[in-house]
């Protein structure tokens, strides 16, 4: 009997097939065969008149999706369909989530099998797994199917209403999200946050002290109080006004902070208070998609792709387990592996009496059933599979194993102290510092994986801050007490794994589909990063300007957590898709008049409130006034984002590189002061004859030889940028005529022209 099996990936086929045998066909679909139409040319020419054929889904026939098989898969479902003339069994051994349910369900409708059927599934690709889905096939899931296309459809009808709009209002090219503008609109606000913010500034005072019984290391302590009142921290003050907001606090400036200094220097310190309270601190749970892409960016640095790349790649090699999934819950096999490694690695006094069990938070946790753990029965360790990995393999394994093992652990135990000491400062009063201790009594989990940092041994000595014996009534004495001066700093902004933690913890998206969304915001140009911070383009606050302004629940954080909701219902076949559909897209009557976006649905909403919007308004951002009296914005424009006071004619392009919370009243000034000595002209080249200009674009200040292009001409004159140290004040036509002379031949390369005589002439450049 001759027995064909379709899976997503070339990768994972090759895997599969080395635990089948001969009878066995292992073939892969390349990820989807199927899709709505991703372009007017791909729609069936029967349909092309059709008013509904540009969504691809027949909103006046139950939202009907129009599917086709794209032009670049038509030559695999071909080979699909010829294996299966010759097989007897066709098993479909997709994921075991929505997307990869879809996937074979849409295998079904294209190659419409005359044999038996199969739904294969696994969780891990090891021989065992393989072997044991064979003899456990199911059927084919038909809410997830449901699921997945209610999910497909509705981000096409979001999308394909909510983006002409951006277009005609905004730029061309843009796009509009379910998810992603809602991810964008987290970016912006985190932004503007920091573009109100106001610095304060503030000190304190630290001590080193030692004790006077023993010969003990020294301690730190912080001034926390003076004459009975709280000395102000960063937290006192207000962001957005950089002014004290707790009345309680006393503010030191330079002068205060050095004179008590001065005063505890010589001083007395008395213990007044010492506590003592126990800890214990519970082993993380097994990843998850969501924090395997938080660990993976804070300890490794990988983007939230990367780590979903090289997942992929563990999964489908056979290392680790599906890596798709909202489930923190071990197999009994898993914790049974787990529990046998922290026996043979760390001793009995390690493992608890009773295995941990572990359960999702969310309610919609569904994609798969088991966390991302190694495969098998019994764990490899990494250094047993360091060689066959390549080193972001590697180290991503380490990660999985590290924490599935340390997840069946016991707990942390220690012990923490906190210190109160006073000191007289002389006319201002008693000052009063503090100080604390932590000392682990056993390291548990800790001994296996401590969160932020790949080397437990050395994190677990940072772990602790081991004070001398203290007790009240015992006086010690300063080795040294310094004045320190602080400033208030912004709220942080969003990074991947950051961003990712919010999303989910509002319930926005799914772990699944974290990575593509932030991908999608790079690519169409609303975020990009600065190290790891995500920072907005100012398209972006004119998007969320747009969107939040005229559309607000289509970026409302609760609406979005809804409709996740509401998927997760269909998937578990409590809810009907088509009415709910129906519902978003044409309204429901029933709806509270407060909710005008649920009252009048997507497609009325847009089409009666599209037209009304202030272009100039929504693409304008304030940024405050000049002397006069003049609001200076920046605004949104054809060729980028520029800056402009009031409606003169004193407007700057802004630079690529700068962040919108850079933008200052004096960097305005800068630049428009740079934009002033723009189309300069230098001189004349001297061979040509052509006017030498000094310019400034959106990358900065620029030498231009000749007049500018014709707007479709293909002809580009000569440019180059400023070298280091150059200045637009400064520049002279020598200047530019050395700069312009760049890239350089000179010569062929003698080695290329030896090796290589048939070639074209090869030049090197400068």
């Amino acid at each position: 009997m001759r027995r064909l099996v379709i899976v997503e990936s070339p990768a994972k086929a090759r895997t599969i097939s080395q635990y089948l045998g001969p009878d066995y066909v292992v073939e892969s679909s390349i990820g989807h065969i199927r899709d709505l139409p991703s372009s007017a040319r791909e729609i069936p020419d029967k349909f092309k008149k059709e008013k509904w054929a540009r969504l691809g889904v027949n909103i006046d026939a139950g939202f009907e999706p129009l599917y086709v098989v794209p032009s670049n898969k038509n030559e695999q479902v071909k080979k699909l369909k010829a294996l299966l003339k010759d097989a007897d069994e066709l098993y479909l051994a997709t994921d075991e989530d929505r997307e990869g349910e879809a996937i074979a369900w849409h295998l079904l409708e294209v190659l419409k099998p005359r044999v038996p059927v199969y739904r294969m599934v696994f969780h891990e690709i090891t021989r065992s797994a393989i072997e044991e889905a064979i003899q456990n096939p199911r059927d084919l899931d038909e809410y997830l199917v449901r699921a997945q296309e209610t999910r497909r459809i509705l981000d096409r009808l979001f999308g394909y209403e909510v983006s002409p709009v951006l277009w005609k209002k905004v730029a061309p090219r843009l796009s509009a999200g379910r998810v992603q503008s809602v991810a964008v609109r987290l970016v912006v606000e985190r932004e503007q946050q920091r573009m109100r913010f106001k610095t304060a500034g503030f000190w304190d005072v630290d001590a080193s002290l030692a004790s006077r019984e023993g010969n003990t290391e020294p301690f730190g302590a912080r001034l926390i109080e003076l004459d009975g009142k709280r000395v102000a921290q960063g937290r006192d003050f207000n962001p957005e006004t950089g002014e004290l907001a707790n009345s309680d606090a006393v503010l030191l400036d330079e002068t205060q902070a050095k004179a008590v200094a001065a005063n505890v220097e010589s001083a007395t310190f008395a213990v007044v208070d010492v506590s003592e309270r126990p800890f214990t601190q519970r082993p993380p749970a097994p990843f998850i998609t969501s924090s395997l892409q938080q660990e993976a960016a804070r300890k490794l640095r990988y983007s939230a792709q990367r780590t979903m790349q090289v997942a992929q790649r563990l999964y489908e090699n056979g290392y680790i387990t599906y890596m798709r999934t909202d489930s923190p819950t071990l197999s009994s096999q898993a914790v049974d592996a787990a529990r046998r490694q922290v026996t043979s690695l760390y001793g009995g006094e390690y493992l608890p009496d009773r295995p941990r069990v572990y359960t999702a938070k969310s309610k919609g946790a569904q994609e798969a059933h088991e966390a991302i753990r190694p495969a098998g029965e019994t764990f490899r360790t990494p250094d047993q599979v360091a060689r066959e990995l390549d080193p972001d393999a590697q180290r991503l394994y380490d990660l999985v194993w590290k924490r599935t093992v340390a997840s069946q652990m016991r707990d942390a135990t220690g012990m923490r102290t906190q210190v109160r000491l006073t000191a007289d400062a002389g006319e201002h009063g008693a000052a009063t510092f503090q100080t604390s201790g932590k000392v682990i009594t056993f390291p548990g989990f800790l001994r296996a994986y401590v969160e932020g940092s790949d080397d437990p041994d050395a994190e677990l000595e940072d772990q602790e801050r081991v004070l001398p014996p203290l007790r009240q009534g015992q006086e010690v004495d300063a080795r040294e007490v310094e004045a320190k001066g602080h400033e208030t700093q912004p709220p942080a902004r969003y990074t991947e794994a950051s961003l990712i933690r919010e999303l989910e913890e509002r319930g926005i998206g799914r772990p699944s589909t974290y990575a593509s969304i932030i991908q999608t915001v790079q690519d169409r140009g609303y975020v990009w990063k600065k190290g790891t911070a995500l920072i907005p383009t100012f398209t972006a606050f004119a998007v969320v300007n747009l969107l939040g302004h005229h559309f607000p629940d289509l970026v409302d954080y609760g609406f979005t957590a809804r409709m996740e909701e509401r998927l997760d219902e269909i998937a578990e076949g409590e809810r009907q898709y088509k009415p709910w559909l129906h519902a978003f897209y044409f309204g429901d009557p029933e709806a509270p008049a407060s909710e005008p976006m649920a009252r009048n649905g997507l497609h009325r909403t847009i089409d009666e409130g599209w037209e009304a919007i202030d272009a100039r308004a929504i693409s304008s951002i304030p940024l405050g006034k000049d002397d006069e009296g003049r609001e200076i914005a920046v605004r949104v424009g054809r060729y980028g984002p520029y800056v402009q006071i009031g409606d003169s004619d004193e407007r700057a392009s802004l630079p690529m590189e700068i962040a919108p919370d850079e933008i200052t009243l004096d960097e305005v000034e800068r630049l428009l002061h740079q934009e002033s000595l723009s189309d300069r002209v230098l001189g004349n080249d001297p061979e040509s004859h052509e006017p030498v200009y000094l310019k400034t674009g959106r990358y900065g200040p620029y030498f231009q030889l000749g007049e500018d292009p014709e707007p479709k001409s293909k002809e580009k004159p000569r440019r180059a940028s400023l070298w280091p140290g150059m200045t637009m004040e400064d520049v002279t036509l020598e200047d530019a005529l050395m700069a312009l002379e760049f890239p350089k031949t000179l010569g062929k390369h003698q080695r290329t022209a030896r090796t290589s005589p048939s070639r074209t002439a090869q030049t090197a450049r400068t």
